[in-house]
């Protein structure tokens, strides 16, 4: 295949690439990015293969059947609620793939460089390797938070923040060794420490990140994912790679930025374990006052007597799958003339967007789904407000209390309405492990129970 034609492929990949990712910021146009996205793989796949690959050709296409009939049966297997552990668990891949080949490079005896050339290679492989084994055990502990095989509390070792910059000095300094070492037994064994302390950094890292600040970590280890692809690309010389890399680096840098700021957050801290992580003095407080219920009549004919119903839901209406039910209910009500409106919050569930994933799957028209920013004045007009398995993201200590681990975090303020209804299990604090004084509020009531079932008896009574 002609350099030409290589370079013009990978133009039209790119740009797909670009089209993916301006088609997922929103939800009408969410599936034709993903198609131009997976448009844009195959012919940098198939590009690739035809220009690069000279022989083992059915080795390839071996790993190539194996990998897509896994890749089928997960999407198959795992239900939405799973799906920021399935995130998690596929950025470490991309970080173990960095580290492997950064490896494979490095060892490779038929790659001679000399001189400026020989410097700057190191370094690339230097870095991918660096970042790749930090995504991949950071994305291994997320998962293992996600998924519940890990506590979702922060794991606080003394000087903590001291162990990061010994960790991050001992990298650089193993760098500067690294760099230009004639001796390659030598450099092997320096490439391997720094591997070990970089793979430990990720652990350490992640796991003193408290549960509630999950969302971010999600986009954080995808930027780092990014910018490990980005690295390889320059060690490989892949400007396709460097190009992807480089625009899933950035945009979920700047994803994490823009979450960093929903919360009130700083993005270092976060990632230097800040939030979630003090154990605040309200994190152990319970709220105290009388709890009142609601039965499914009840609520029915609230609903039935609403002009303005506003629905928050979060990561309990994912666990108990009640998305269809609830959009059943959005439905009827709308016919009978009730304006119906989802409220988002920023890092509702387990990963960006979590919520509006599943809204979309059920069919909930997009004109009606709006962020947090967009409709959080418009509650003291609210008749009803449903809350359906949200914790953390309702929480009036947010603004209340600046011990509490969420002080500051923009929160929905439900509690402004009407009539707040919210549908829980149970009194159990959220991921954040805070109480929440919402649910003692005189205008709330309380409907416990499986949320679709709920839900589901709901949509009959309406």
């Amino acid at each position: 295949m002609s350099p030409s034609l290589i370079t013009v492929s990978y133009l039209g990949a790119a740009a797909l690439f670009i089209l993916a990712l301006g088609g997922l910021s929103t939800n009408d146009t969410a599936r034709r990015g993903n198609l131009f996205g997976m448009v844009g793989m195959i012919i940098a796949v198939l590009v690739t293969i035809a220009a690069f690959v000279t022989r083992h050709h059915e080795v390839l296409i071996a790993i190539m059947v194996a990998g897509g009939v896994i890749g089928f049966i997960l999407s198959r297997r795992v239900q939405m609620t799973q799906m920021p552990e399935l995130v998690a668990i596929l950025h470490s891949l991309v970080g173990l793939a960095a580290v492997l080949i950064g490896f494979a490079n490095f060892m490779d005896p038929a790659i001679e460089y000399s001189g400026v050339e020989k410097t700057i290679h190191e370094i690339e492989i230097y870095l991918g390797v660096a970042i790749g084994a930090l995504t991949f055990t950071g994305s291994v502990v997320a998962y293992g938070k996600l998924s519940g095989l890990i506590g979702g509390q922060p794991m606080l070792l003394p000087a903590r923040h001291w162990l990061n910059l010994a960790l991050f000095i001992a990298v650089i300094v193993i760098a500067v060794g690294f760099v230009g070492e004639p001796d390659h037994s030598r450099a092997t064994l320096l490439l391997l420490a720094m591997t070990v302390i970089a793979l430990l950094f990720g652990i350490h890292m992640v796991a003193a990140i408290g549960g509630a600040d999950m969302p971010v970590v999600i986009s954080m280890l995808n930027s780092y994912s990014g910018w490990a692809a980005a690295a390889t690309g320059f060690m490989l010389s892949n400007d396709l790679l460097i190009v992807t890399g480089a625009l899933v680096g950035s945009s979920g840098a700047i994803l994490s930025y823009i979450m960093c700021r929903a919360m009130n957050r700083h993005f270092v801290s976060v990632i230097a374990g800040g939030f979630g992580t003090s154990g605040g003095s309200s994190a152990g407080i319970s709220v105290e006052g009388e709890v009142q219920t609601i039965d499914i009549g009840a609520m029915a004919e609230l609903l039935n007597h609403a002009k303005q119903v506003m629905v928050v839901p979060g990561y309990g209406m994912a666990t108990a799958q009640a998305q269809h039910a609830i959009a059943d209910i959005s439905k009827t009500l709308i016919k009978k003339g009730v304006n119906v409106r989802f409220g988002i919050h920023p890092v509702a569930g387990r990963m960006p967007g979590h919520m509006n994933v599943l809204l979309a799957e059920a069919k909930v028209p997009y004109d009606i789904v709006f962020e947090m920013d967009e409709i959080n004045d418009d509650f003291p007009d609210i008749d009803v407000s449903i809350v359906v398995g949200a914790n953390d993201t309702v929480n009036p200590l947010a603004q209340e209390d600046t011990d509490s681990p969420i002080a500051g975090m923009p929160v929905l303020e439900v509690w402004k309405g009407q009539t707040t209804v919210v549908l829980k299990r149970g009194m159990a604090a959220g991921y954040a492990g805070v109480d929440n004084p919402l649910f003692v509020k005189d205008n709330t009531r309380m409907l416990f129970g499986d949320a679709k079932q709920s839900l589901d008896a709901l949509a009959q009574a309406i």
